[in-house]
């Protein structure tokens, strides 16, 4: 195994620092790092490094932090590494003059099983849409989005409690493991990557908005709770409690489909339970934010505030 393969690596946010740390503790020669420049944060609007400009530091990685990645003095930098082979995980989308740049290519982690969820929040929408699988698959950049030679793909499921918080971490994970096997693989030219079938794109992961989370209760309880999950713990699934803005963060359907009430309803005992009339069942609501307050379990909740009356 060639491990003297040159490796940049490109991510930003947490979820590309599990792959970035299994490839250098593996003795993987990842000769540079480019991420995000940092970003001004709180009150003081201190700059905040990314979670991967940390990690390269802890391990003396030099780090790059290009506003613009077509600036040739960027891309003349970039060169002078010489990189064989450039991972992308979590980072934005990079121009062909530099994807194309090393000899063997460039490879990106997709926190889906791709051609399904193409797309900027790819986990969040398999949790909405219900699926009881998903995955992570590494392919080969090309022109359009998501669309490259797949190289490996590995499936994870998603249990019934899950949420976005709990696959996100499995996915990281699973994703670590999957971009050290892609390298390994590469290193010993034992790669076949497979053209993706269009037939099997059935959904897309579009950017979450603020108005993705906004919950319509004319629709079923089950699809709610699947749109509370896909958004737990952020952004969040929200909607109006006596005229503040309301997030909600876990739920649980109820078995009777009885339609006694007109959708949104609130049904509460003011003690014990939070309850919503859906287009199709009733949604318990078991842990929420109130505009102001902080998160809380409904009976927290409940003990000191006096819900509207309907």
């Amino acid at each position: 195994m060639k491990k003297n393969l040159r490796i940049i690596y490109m991510g930003t946010p947490e979820f590309a620092v599990p792959a970035l740390e299994k490839l250098i503790d593996n003795g993987w020669n990842v000769v540079a790092v480019i991420t995000a420049p940092d970003k001004p944060k709180g009150r003081g609007q201190k700059l905040i490094p990314s979670p991967v400009k940390e990690s390269a530091l802890k391990y003396d990685i030099p780090v790059l932090q290009p506003t613009n990645l077509k600036d040739p003095a960027f891309q003349e930098e970039l060169k002078s590494y010489q990189a064989d082979l450039q991972i992308v995980v979590a980072f934005r989308m990079l121009p062909e003059s530099v994807w194309d740049m090393p000899p063997v290519g460039t490879f990106n982690l997709h926190a889906s099983l791709l051609p399904n969820y193409r797309g900027a929040a790819p986990i969040n929408w398999a949790i909405i849409h219900g699926e009881k699988e998903t995955g992570v698959t590494t392919f080969f950049l090309k022109h359009e989005i998501d669309t490259g030679s797949i190289i490996f793909q590995e499936k994870v499921p998603i249990l019934e409690e899950d949420d976005l918080g709990s696959v996100y971490e499995k996915l990281m994970n699973k994703g670590a493991e999957l971009v050290l096997k892609t390298v390994e693989a590469i290193s010993k030219d034992e790669v076949t990557p497979l053209p993706q079938d269009e037939s099997l794109a059935i959904h897309h992961a579009p950017k979450i908005f603020k108005e993705t989370g906004k919950i319509n209760w004319e629709q079923p309880a089950i699809q709610i709770h699947n749109l509370v999950r896909g958004l737990s713990p952020y952004p969040a699934a929200w909607t109006e409690l006596d005229g503040k803005n309301c997030k909600i963060y876990k739920t649980h359907v109820e078995e009777s489909n009885s339609q006694n009430q007109s959708p949104g309803t609130l049904l509460s005992d003011g003690k014990t339970y939070l309850k919503f009339q859906t287009g199709n069942g009733v949604l318990e609501v078991l842990e929420l934010q109130l505009e102001g307050k902080k998160r809380m379990k409904i009976e927290d909740f409940l003990r000191g505030y006096k819900l509207p009356q309907n």
